[in-house]
């Protein structure tokens, strides 16, 4: 089979999302199947195709959300290289411009689409509105997510139950919706896998000594992630705890504030900012840690949740629906509903080193369920599925493209 997918951000950007889009692509490619991105060009106003990766780079416009950039909904540059690999089905895994780009392409090509919902919207208006009109703009993300999942694809697929329940009670949608876990290259992760040399440079480069019990945090550092109820965390537990440390790997809008807060809070010898780390890098990361500890409410999944267990450092989470079906409370992980019921799990970890062993043992375990074989497949599924399904677009699409065939027809005759 010859799949394209379709997202705004990849490689080398670094979050959840182009996690999954990799291990997808790498496990279809195992499978046997030929697999081509289209993508926004993070690093230069230039189309770019990588002839060996199968990668092909669009040219956009800042967005101000952290790297991304908004492509031309239809470049015309691009249309006749992908007509070229004759896909069989188009994966689109965003909502925006490169979004609309493969619903054009699926309808003009008469290719099925399916689309990956990842992200919960209504919690990042505020990079977008900076606190104005947000009732009004969660109403226009809602229209558009259902425009874009309920209308335009063949099928819908979403990583849990938490997404599922968003369409089904919320927004009342009537209609196929897989749900499908992201998968996990879960080799990069095991403890046996990691350069036990290179742990220990990491360790004298952060001034961890062998007496710190440390928790630690990776990933974008928004406000959606609740990094400041972390740290309010240690503010409070530092003074019982005098070998207590947290470690955050990653950058974002708010780096700047938390090390204000830091530096506030009278932390600093107890919190490690390590700001962006290379992809192949993170997995040496969570070894330094005994535990992962995580507040954010804005998952759809919670990628590092799993990579955390695979690393056999056992979660400690926040109560969301993100994590209830992966983290299992006393089992192979935490989880907390308030600040005093993490400081209380915190403390009690850290006095009980045994627990912590038992934990990780069992995370280790049941990371299995979420490699990237078995995600590769079920995907591969629902592609299946959508190619004997296949349905004709939406007659407003078909506008749209002859629109936009008329218009370079005109071009090419002048």
């Amino acid at each position: 089979m010859r799949i394209g997918i379709f997202t705004e951000t990849y490689a080398p950007y670094i979050s959840g999302l182009v996690t999954s889009e990799m291990m997808l692509k790498k496990g279809l490619e195992k499978l046997g199947h030929e697999v081509y991105v289209v993508t926004a060009n993070l690093e230069n106003f230039r189309y770019e195709y990588e002839e060996e990766e199968h990668v092909l780079k669009i040219p956009g416009i800042k967005t101000g959300i952290y790297d991304s950039r908004l492509t031309a909904v239809y470049p015309l540059k691009a249309v006749n290289r992908i007509k070229s690999w004759n896909l069989d089905v188009i994966h689109s895994q965003t909502e925006f411009a490169i979004g609309t780009f493969a619903r054009l392409l699926a309808y003009q090509l008469d290719i099925p689409l399916v689309h990956t919902y990842h992200t919960m919207y209504e919690d990042y208006i505020h990079y977008i509105t900076k606190g104005y009109f947000n009732k009004s703009s969660k109403k226009i993300v809602e229209y558009l997510t259902l425009f874009y999942c309920d209308k335009t694809a063949s099928e819908l697929i979403v990583p849990t139950k938490k997404t599922y329940d968003l369409f089904k009670e919320k927004y009342q949608v009537d209609r196929n919706i897989h749900i499908i876990p992201t998968g996990i290259e879960l080799e990069r992760f095991y403890q046996e896998n990691i350069d036990s040399k290179e742990i220990k440079k990491l360790k004298k480069k952060l001034k961890i000594t062998k007496d710190d019990f440390v928790s630690i945090f990776i990933g974008r550092l928004g406000k959606e992630k609740n990094v400041v109820f972390l740290l309010e965390v240690m503010r409070d537990l530092v003074p019982k705890l005098p070998h207590l440390k947290l470690l955050i790997v990653g950058d974002g809008p708010d780096y700047q504030e938390y090390q204000d807060l830091i530096k506030k809070y009278k932390i600093e010898n107890h919190v490690i900012m390590t700001g962006k780390v290379a992809w192949e890098e993170v997995p040496f990361y969570y070894q330094l840690a005994n535990i992962f500890l995580t507040a954010s409410k804005t998952e759809t999944q919670g990628l590092t949740v799993i990579e955390s267990m695979a690393s056999s450092c056992p979660p400690v989470c926040i109560d969301d629906e993100s994590f209830q079906n992966v983290v299992i409370d006393g089992l192979n992980g935490r989880i907390f509903k308030t600040k005093k019921g993490c400081k209380e799990i915190i403390t009690e970890l850290y006095h009980d080193p045994k627990m912590v062993v038992k934990l990780a043992h069992q995370a280790r375990i049941n990371s299995e369920r979420y490699s990237s074989k078995y995600f590769a497949e079920s995907v591969l599924k629902v592609y299946e599925y959508a190619i004997e399904h296949k349905k004709n677009r939406l007659g407003l699409l078909g506008k749209i493209v002859d629109k936009v065939k008329e218009a370079k027809n005109e071009v090419d005759h002048k």
